[in-house]
């Protein structure tokens, strides 16, 4: 009786507002009073005082949207309206409801955050602001304004699911009255629902929802292609009708016989997964078996499994299509048993076996929260969802930790919004869910961030794998670290998971910055004791010293010395430039060149004082400092170093042809580099063997490096028909010019070496 009462007052203010309108076609004033109404029955669940503030937001969402219309000629409050619907039957609470009736109105009609605090509280404002796009401000592309909006509002919905709940909401309503639009918009819509909404949705477990907003994206996407598959469901739908009325009622026949409750549906699949599996196994639609399929709902968890015992008695099974996704659930709380089974006539039929709370949580998923947050047992199974959810959306934030470009968040959301999973075992008998294709260091980063980034080896059941190895469901994982570790930039080419890709590239990041700002400290120092000063204290304490270093950071455009140091030691700032600004600004405070300094700085090589300023190469340099490709210099080759724009510090040897192109271009930019006395690693360089063809022609060379010590690491004969002769191009790692040597002397005794040499550019 209450909400009839509500209803009954509402209703004049619907058509009040939409007779203010009077410009919209004459059906709207009833469609939209009908949704009101609709919209009031759906919250019968909620207080009254929370049907009152509902009612407020209505009343504040009409005022907001007066004189706007769709697309379609109806007046805009009816896309509100149809959202809170879609909220109401995921029975979301007083606060949600409102939201998504006024989801629009600070991005569209100018309403402030501050105002709807005021009026609806923050908790409320915090959601609607959760869902409005940064159009205001200014982006240099629309994919970067794209970027910026998604992770805005996935950083909102991490704080809150029901943020991404009413966001959802909205796409699907707009994606059910998106035949208004321009092509070209329709086409952009349905290719982003079908990139990222479905599949957050998916990752959620709304699996009705994410169904559905592939359905209507497929439809929109390939008019054509969704029409003749469709018609081809249909037929096939008539053709099959006479064997799905058979199964059922032989799978009702024999649950009655065992005295077993089951809800027995039929279910047929979305032309969207028909479309999808004829793509995936490159077959036409007469090879694609279970298009028809049946769930059958039982009462508990034990008679999940008795059921399958009666399925498999009554039918057979097809091998190696049973799936036990109770025991071990999906990533995102779905659980099932699933199983195969050949009927009667010879077709593939699939059957899904769950309970009641399972079929909740597969259908609403995490919105099942709220759908059973009373109690009983529903709630467990939906409580399991929420807390599987909570665990992605975790990921989310530690992604943005790490993450401070937008593009790349969204890149790595993306990856992370994995349709299929598997299910590995840590040594202590824990799961892991990981994305298909996943490797040992996903699962290392997965467990915490400093096994990953400290990973050496790994063993799977036992055995050391490489780290590329693809997991497999079942898989024991173990993984072997050690402190000196650290990531391989190698190592983004191979994972497959968002939160391990930006983990290693945080951590690399990180190492290039300290390696660039000390690499730009030495070049800053060396350059300004070459103007005769010594360089100011780094101390904050000292306030002299960091208003020089603040006046300085003001001129060079930089926010700190810390940041200043790191543009020098990547190239983006000539150190002498700076190190002529800086000796400005010294003197004018009162400092004087030494002559002591002076001398030691231009002409005192030899000594400690001057030899400070020359990077020494050891073999431990990072992305800051790295040997040149083109020359490959090793140790007891004379070297130089050319100081990119933003490339760090290239090592190139005295010789290199591409080196002196370099300096005649760009003299400025080289510095003096030399090698430690004490060296951390092998060094590659690459040679040349010309050898006469024949039988055991590679194994000879092979058994010859091997013997002088050397490994090799890349061999080539290129792509030309084999002749007499033939060159292989072998890239080694030798300690030094010394080993070389010796290589290239133990490979000249080899008989089939007709002459071998070190490759040098130009």
């Amino acid at each position: 009786m209450g909400i009839r009462s509500l209803a009954a007052e509402l209703l004049p203010a619907a058509l009040h507002g939409l007779q203010r309108a009077s410009s919209g076609p004459p059906a709207a004033p009833a469609a939209e009073a009908a949704s009101f109404a609709g919209l009031t029955e759906k919250l019968a669940y909620l207080s009254k005082a929370d049907l009152k503030l509902v009612r407020e937001a209505y009343k504040f969402a009409d005022e907001a949207h007066l004189g706007q219309f769709r697309a379609s000629g109806l007046p805009y409050i009816t896309h509100p309206l149809a959202v809170a619907g879609l909220c109401a039957d995921w029975k979301l609470d007083a606060q949600a409801v409102m939201a998504a009736l006024m989801h629009d109105t600070i991005e569209d009609q100018g309403v402030t955050k501050t105002e709807l605090i005021e009026r609806f509280g923050a908790p409320t404002a915090d959601l609607v602001d959760g869902l409005t796009k940064l159009d205001r401000l200014h982006f240099s592309t629309r994919e970067e304004s794209q970027a910026e909006s998604f992770r805005k509002m996935l950083l909102a919905m991490a704080r809150d699911v029901r943020v991404i709940l009413i966001k959802l909401a909205d796409r699907l309503h707009n994606m059910r009255t998106m035949n208004a639009m321009a092509s070209d918009k329709r086409q952009r819509i349905a290719r982003e629902t079908l990139e990222i909404y479905a599949p957050i949705a998916h990752r959620l477990g709304l699996n009705q929802t994410y169904r559905e907003l592939q359905e209507l994206s497929f439809e929109h996407l390939y008019p054509w292609r969704h029409a003749a598959l469709a018609k081809a469901v249909q037929r096939a739908r008539g053709h099959r009708r006479d064997i799905v009325e058979r199964v059922e009622k032989d799978v009702e026949r024999a649950f009655a016989a065992q005295r077993i409750k089951v809800q027995v549906s039929g279910r047929e699949k979305t032309v969207y997964s028909i479309y999808h599996k004829m793509r995936e196994k490159h077959a036409g639609f007469a090879q694609v078996n279970d298009i028809f399929g049946f769930r059958i709902v039982v009462g508990t968890l034990a008679e999940c499994y008795l059921a399958l015992g009666v399925l498999h008695q009554l039918y057979k099974p097809v091998p190696g299509r049973f799936k036990d996704y109770i025991a071990i659930p999906k990533a995102n709380g779905y659980q099932s048993l699933h199983t195969t089974l050949v009927s009667p006539l010879g077709t593939a039929v699939e059957f899904q076996v769950r309970t009641e709370a399972m079929h909740a949580v597969a259908e609403k998923g995490i919105a099942a929260h709220w759908l059973y947050k009373d109690g009983g047992k529903e709630a467990g199974a939906a409580a399991d969802a929420q807390r599987l959810g909570a665990m992605w959306l975790q990921s989310l934030l530690d992604i943005q930790d790490e993450t401070r470009d937008a593009a790349e968040f969204l890149e790595h959301v993306k990856i992370d919004l994995y349709p299929d999973a598997v299910y590995v075992f840590t040594p202590r008998s824990k799961i892991l869910a990981l994305p298909r294709g996943a490797t040992p260091v996903d699962f290392a980063y997965a467990i915490h961030s400093d096994v990953g980034d400290h990973m050496v080896a790994a063993k799977i059941n036992g055995e050391p794998v490489a780290l590329r190895t693809e997991l497999r469901s079942g898989d024991v994982v173990e993984v072997l670290t050690a402190p000196g570790a650290k990531p391989n930039p190698g190592w983004l080419n191979m994972v497959r998971t968002g939160r391990a890709r930006s983990k290693i590239r945080h951590y690399l990041k990180n190492m290039e910055t300290e390696e660039s700002r000390a690499l730009g400290e030495k070049m800053l120092g060396q350059a300004l004791r070459a103007e005769g000063l010594q360089p100011p204290s780094a101390d904050p304490s000292d306030a002299d010293a960091a208003a020089l270093w603040q006046q300085l950071t003001r001129w060079s455009g930089n926010r700190s010395r810390s940041e200043l140091l790191v543009d020098i030691g990547l190239g983006r700032k000539i150190a002498i430039i700076v190190a002529k600004r800086l000796a400005q600004l010294m003197v004018e405070r009162g400092s004087k060149p030494d002559a002591v300094t002076l001398t030691l700085g231009r002409y005192g090589h030899d000594d400690a004082a001057a030899t400070q300023g020359v990077v020494f190469v050891d073999g431990s340099e990072g992305a800051s400092v790295q040997l040149a490709s083109c020359c490959r210099p090793i140790p007891g080759d004379q070297i130089v170093g050319y100081l990119g724009r933003g490339e760090g510090l290239t090592v190139h040897t005295a010789d290199c042809a591409v080196g002196r192109r370099l300096f005649e271009r760009d003299s400025e930019r080289w510095m003096p580099v030399e090698w430690a006395e004490e060296l951390t690693r092998p060094f590659e360089t690459s040679i040349v063997a010309l050898l006469k063809n024949g039988k055991g022609v590679l194994a000879q060379v092979a058994a010859a490096v091997a013997a002088a010590e050397a490994d090799i690491t890349h061999l080539d004969m290129g792509d030309e028909p084999a002749s007499e002769t033939t060159e292989l191009r072998l890239l080694l790692s030798v300690r030094d010019r010394v080993h070389l040597a010796e290589v290239l002397r133990t490979l000249r005794r080899v008989p089939v070496v007709l002459r071998v040499w070190r490759v040098k550019p130009g």
